[in-house]
């Protein structure tokens, strides 16, 4: 007599209640996939998402050495550092690890609404917390090797110091930086109905952020109303943070900022997962 039950029948070891789910724990096997197909996609075109942005990131670095002089002196807490010192470390941070970040967490599901394969994200068997962790490791994961590949160009750059000074700091401002840069795009992804509402959040809200956050210039250098509106700006204090990782100078509070940023991603975090839970604009 066979052991093996009859076709289609499931073994009780296995048979669950209907509506009780087989995978109780964490889908290992699922999230893991997840998360190589989304580092699969940008290293297929990976001279647009690493390359491209690296490149930008050393022309941003070599134009305003060069325009306002590598060894001019930058005030940074009190102490002077010269230019070249001072803009390297914001440009590997903002350009060339949150910016990638943003770019790559919004366009999965933004281009699976698009192309009406937003199925292939929604019927897996992954809960809401496996796929919000997909697709932020993804975007880590790019800004990550961008922001590697920046850092190693800048160290051969004739005038520039980005020898690690706090390890720990860089680590930590690094990758809350990514995390507040992913949940925002994937944030944007979720509202955004087409390339163009994407499009719109890059260019009036992630680069002026970038830009009005301290990488260019000193925010002691500027008058108190507009000091207090870089304060006001999330992008400074994961810039200064990470600026005191290699200088040992920070235009903030280390700490303070350190925790302002954790408190800001598990928001951000709360927010993403709450609204992939419900599928607002996802499951129409």
């Amino acid at each position: 007599m066979s052991s093996q039950p009859p076709i289609g029948e499931i073994p009780s070891a296995v048979r669950a209640a209907p509506g009780e789910p087989v995978i109780r724990n964490i889908n290992w096997g699922g999230l893991r996939t997840l998360y190589i197909k989304e580092v699969r996609r940008f290293f297929k075109v990976q001279l647009q998402t690493i390359w491209a942005p690296a490149i930008t990131t050393l022309l941003f670095l070599i134009v305003f050495t060069v325009a306002t002089g590598a060894k001019r002196p930058v005030l940074v807490g009190g102490e002077t550092v010269t230019f070249a010192d001072f803009i390297a470390p914001g440009l590997i941070i903002s350009q060339g690890m949150m910016g990638p970040a943003f770019a790559n967490a919004s366009f999965s599901l933004l281009v699976g609404k698009i192309q009406g394969t937003i199925v292939d994200y929604l019927m897996p068997p992954l809960s809401t917390a496996e796929l919000l962790a997909a697709l932020v490791g993804g975007a880590v994961t790019r800004a990550a090797i961008v922001g590697f590949v920046v850092w190693l160009a800048m160290v051969a750059y004739p005038g520039v110091h980005v020898t690690p000074h706090a390890p720990l700091a860089i680590l930590w401002f690094g990758l809350l930086g990514t995390l507040f840069l992913s949940f925002l795009g994937i944030l944007t992804s979720i509202w955004a109905e087409k390339f163009d509402h994407a499009a719109a959040v890059t260019n009036f809200v992630v680069t002026p952020l970038a830009l009005l956050s301290g990488t260019f210039y000193s925010v002691d250098l500027l008058a108190p109303a507009f000091r207090a509106v870089s304060h006001a700006n999330p992008f400074f204090y994961i810039i200064s943070g990470f600026r005191y990782g290699f200088l040992g100078l920070s235009d903030s509070p280390v700490t303070l900022g350190g925790f302002a940023v954790l408190g800001l991603d598990i928001v951000m975090a709360v927010l993403c997962y709450v609204l992939l839970r419900k599928g607002w604009k996802l499951k129409n």
